[in-house]
């Protein structure tokens, strides 16, 4: 006859059963949080009947009185059979926390007598939308996530920070705008600019067809310095707006 093992003090959210909701091609996570109501430190741990097919992030920690902690429960990608039955199961085990500190869990958890062990079983449903689509899973991804699903070690959970930026969302509009208007302006330009080019070089090559005349290096010089004059004169234009584009844009950054 197995011994009863004592009643859970652990809040679990949900308290019976995890679903997890496809399609299944990919990760597919499901959440379980676990609550502290008592006024003594617990430890726990989340055990499966099938390791190779979860991750679980954390597995195991302490919590102290009214503490919480949010276990993520990641369900790796494989074939999804309707007609296949689920048996996989999720058990939640605790136990009161010995006084001071706590150095290796793993032989704390070891030397605990049974009737000190609080569990509580959870069963897994797999969900499937009747839109969606269940592509096949390849058998690389398989192995790939195989070597993924692995007992690790638990990490600290810790605090993230936001810092809040300076700069508001209509302000980020207002000068995205402006970007592109100036943006705009300036490929404008290179057209104008490219069309300058292209007539200062037609321009050259009727200067060059005309020496059947009778001064014929002077009227290809004199050609060819026009079309020079034209196709240079222009570029400084382009450097000048250039530069007070860009001194526009450096301005609005720096107020």
């Amino acid at each position: 006859m197995a011994k009863a093992t004592a009643e859970q003090a652990l809040v679990l959210e949900p308290s019976n059963e995890l679903r997890f909701k496809g399609p299944f091609i990919d990760v597919v996570t499901a959440e379980l949080k676990l609550f502290n109501p008592t006024e003594k430190r617990i430890c726990f741990k989340v055990k499966t009947t099938a390791p190779k097919r979860y991750c679980v992030r954390p597995n195991s920690g302490v919590l102290e009185s009214d503490g919480s902690v949010t276990v993520a429960v990641m369900l790796q990608p494989f074939e999804y059979d309707p007609s296949e039955k689920n048996k996989h199961k999720f058990m939640v085990q605790s136990m009161f926390a010995p006084d001071g500190r706590i150095d290796n869990q793993d032989q704390l958890w070891k030397d605990a007598p049974p009737e000190s062990l609080m569990d509580t079983k959870l069963k897994c449903v797999f969900e499937m939308p009747d839109h969606a689509s269940q592509a096949p899973v390849q058998e690389s991804m398989l192995e790939e996530t195989a070597k993924v699903v692995k007992t690790e070690p638990v990490s600290p959970l810790k605090d993230v920070y936001f810092q809040p930026s300076a700069v508001t969302g209509g302000d980020d509009r207002k000068m995205l705008d402006e970007v592109r208007r100036l943006q705009s302006e300036v490929n404008s330009l290179r057209s104008e600019n490219n069309q300058l080019k292209d007539e200062g070089a037609r321009l050259r090559k009727v200067a060059m067809s005309d020496t059947v005349s009778s001064t014929p290096s002077f009227s290809q010089q004199g050609s060819g310095a026009m079309a020079s004059q034209t196709a240079s004169a222009f570029p400084p234009v382009i450097y000048i707006i250039a530069a007070v584009i860009i001194g526009l844009l450096i301005g609005k950054f720096i107020l």
